[in-house]
């Protein structure tokens, strides 16, 4: 498509990027996702935008904190069940953008203030602002 800009490679033919998208798949867990995005990118340390969303992911899995200079991290639309799953991601300095909608965890009660105490640092949560 013309609107979108190609994806730089090196001379070795690793992807130049700092987002990834996994969306829109059948994903139940991430065990894979270190050795393939060390295969495909140049830098996944730098990896800033990851696109999980509409998987049937079951827990925020720790290999996501891995990637320190994640600022937006979309896990909307999976199979996310406890609350408690969103302190794995207090260690992400830098994390400042989380969907988390359309998980189960969203019908506990507090949901929206539970992830956003935890996560001070957000400026938009479930597409909109944290205080909304």
């Amino acid at each position: 498509m013309p609107w979108q800009k190609p994806i730089k490679r090196t001379e070795k033919g690793l992807l130049l990027t700092q987002s990834v998208r996994l969306n829109n798949n059948t994903l139940n867990d991430l065990a894979e996702l270190t050795s393939i995005m060390t295969q495909l990118l140049d830098r996944p340390e730098d990896i800033y935008w990851i696109d999980l969303s509409f998987n049937d992911l079951p827990t925020i899995d720790p290999v996501l904190i891995t990637y320190y200079n994640l600022h937006s991290l979309n896990l909307h639309g999976n199979s996310i069940h406890q609350l408690a799953e969103v302190d794995k991601l207090a260690v992400l300095p830098h994390l400042r953008s989380l969907t988390l909608h359309g998980n189960p965890i969203e019908e506990e009660k507090g949901y929206r203030n539970y992830v956003i105490s935890t996560l001070p640092n957000l400026k938009s949560f479930d597409f909109q602002a944290p205080s909304a």
